[in-house]
């Protein structure tokens, strides 16, 4: 079978392997979709501390089982059988550790990831590993629900964590950095299910923001390339500043450009993580001190929030289809991790397999 390999940085290649064979406690799926992100973007010029080469890289995973272990369902007292379409969480907790058992798995200490520690889903076929199954982190996706959709479930919880720390109120206002997926899918959770108030999208790149807005249709686009976005943004609240503030990309500024806007008690999401090399901020503490400021983290996603999100995504609470606007075959996979690095789409997804199945 084919499948994308890591082997170093630069060092990326779609090579024939082996097809994986599934063992006694390990499920065994067709892919169907493996969507792409900016992280995979990272991985395929800096490698990954967690990741052992080589490597099968992705992890938004969709497909189909092929086979199921022998003493799978006795196990984890589940029902798998050949054919059903299922969903694949990316962050793999222990459910064994303090963190675990206080019911914060997306902070779990012994985290392992699939395409990091396990082979992932640029591939034709995959093994979902025991720990996955251990977890209930293998997710039968509905049956109104595409492949590409599914796919798009592990990006969309990591954006429902981050927002249920922030704790968005009916009428607030929101402001989000970063007019790539995830931002996209900030605007509609924040919408959908949180019925928020006036959305303000940010970001540097004109046509990025046109096509995202075309999408997702925030109150304002800000060009923050154009206008000093702290000013903009106090404009459109009438000096109040922004409820909440969301900085979905990895640029230093964004996050001191947060405080700065933020209204009184307004929560703060770090939702993209910075480069290694350069991860500190200034940070006036005296806004924060005196303004009662909120500052999250928000680290990836448990697996209860992936299962939201398809469940948001089956009853069309948070529609995600549209914003997958580019489907890229196996064979030309490093072509989409060119188009993610160029912005020239909102979400691309690879296909393996002809999805079937999909609707």
């Amino acid at each position: 079978m084919k499948a994308l390999r890591y082997y170093a940085p630069e060092d990326v290649r779609l090579e024939d392997v082996p097809e994986p064979q599934c063992g006694p406690g390990e499920v065994k799926i067709r892919v169907r979709n493996c969507s792409t992100c900016g992280t995979d973007v990272k991985i395929l010029h800096n490698g990954h501390q967690n990741l052992t080469p080589p490597r099968t890289i992705g992890h938004e995973i969709a497909g189909d089982i092929v086979e199921v272990g022998a003493d799978v369902n006795s196990t984890y007292r589940t029902d798998w059988a050949e054919g059903d379409r299922v969903q694949v969480i990316a962050a793999v907790p222990c459910g064994e550790c303090h963190e675990c058992r206080k019911g914060w798995m997306a902070v779990c200490q012994n985290q392992t990831s699939m395409g990091y520690q396990y082979d992932g889903g640029f591939a034709e076929y995959m093994i979902v590993p025991r720990q996955v199954l251990k977890v209930d982190g293998l997710n039968r996706i509905p049956d109104n629900v595409s492949y590409d959709e599914a796919s798009a479930a592990e990006p969309f919880a990591c954006a429902i964590n981050a927002q249920d720390l922030l704790g968005i109120e009916e009428g607030d206002t929101v402001v989000v950095f970063g007019a790539g997926p995830i931002g996209c899918m900030h605007i509609r959770i924040a919408r959908g299910v949180h019925n928020c108030g006036p959305v303000y999208l940010v970001d540097v790149n004109e046509s990025r923001l046109k096509m995202s807005a075309d999408a997702v249709h925030p109150d304002e686009v800000v060009n923050a390339a154009e206008v000093d976005v702290v000013e903009k943004v106090m404009e459109l609240t009438g000096g109040r500043g922004a409820d909440v503030v969301i900085t979905a990309t990895a640029a230093n500024v964004t996050q001191e450009q947060a405080i700065a806007m933020a209204a009184r008690n307004g929560r703060i999401s770090f939702f993209g993580g910075l480069p290694k090399t350069n991860p500190t901020i200034t940070c006036d503490s005296n806004i924060v001190h005196y303004r009662q400021l909120h500052i999250h983290g928000a680290n990836g996603s448990a697996p209860e929030h992936n299962k939201r999100a398809l469940q948001y995504i089956s009853t069309g609470q948070v529609p995600v289809k549209d914003l997958i606007t580019r489907h890229i075959p196996l064979d030309d996979v490093l072509d989409a991790f060119s188009i993610v690095q160029n912005g020239e789409a909102i979400k691309v997804t690879v296909e393996p397999a002809a999805a079937t199945a999909s609707v």
